[in-house]
């Protein structure tokens, strides 16, 4: 009986993948609208402005990032988000001038900028594919990867797409 071995090439290859979803936050982030404590939606009158506040419960907002959003076309002074800040800081993890989904994709980027990466150093590094994710996840991670891996991939082991590859010291970078 003739036995065949079978050998997986995607092992054999030494393809190391990193997925970005092991570097999602895991943070519930909220949006804050100041729009709600605006005169009529629109204005802001400093004494109603901080009434209106001070009757806030800040503390649903502890251990999350906010998003301070504004939904109406109002001119909001600068001395606003600096009170906003002031009534947040001892709750909120990260408050931000931005939507929920910028604010995710911020810290998703910044735990990437942040991760130890050390164990893909001179690796054949795959990056997985994921088309829901943002394109900036992948412009930050080729950033980070390119000056230290030996090739750089997109997509799965089995059948990446080559974006980078060291040159051998002896290989010329004409073709």
């Amino acid at each position: 009986m003739n036995q065949e071995i079978f050998m997986n090439k995607a092992e054999a290859s030494g393809i190391i993948a990193l997925d970005l979803l092991d570097y999602k936050p895991t943070t519930e982030i909220i949006e804050l609208d100041i729009r709600d404590f605006l005169f009529m939606g629109m204005i802001v009158k400093e004494k109603e402005f901080k009434e209106s506040i001070a009757r806030v419960d800040f503390s649903v907002y502890n251990g999350k990032a906010v998003g301070i959003t504004c939904s109406t076309d109002a001119i909001i002074p600068p001395w606003v988000y600096m009170f906003l800040m002031e009534k947040l800081s001892p709750y909120a993890v990260y408050v931000d001038l931005n939507n929920a989904e910028t604010i995710l994709l911020d810290l998703w980027k910044r735990r990437l900028i942040y991760a130890d990466l050390k164990h893909y150093k001179n690796q054949k590094v795959v990056v997985r594919a994921h088309s829901d994710h943002h394109p900036a996840l992948y412009l930050t991670a080729a950033e980070l990867l390119t000056p230290m891996v030996k090739s750089l991939m997109y997509g799965e082991i089995g059948l990446p797409k080559v974006i980078f590859k060291q040159k051998n010291k002896n290989e010329s970078n004409y073709i």
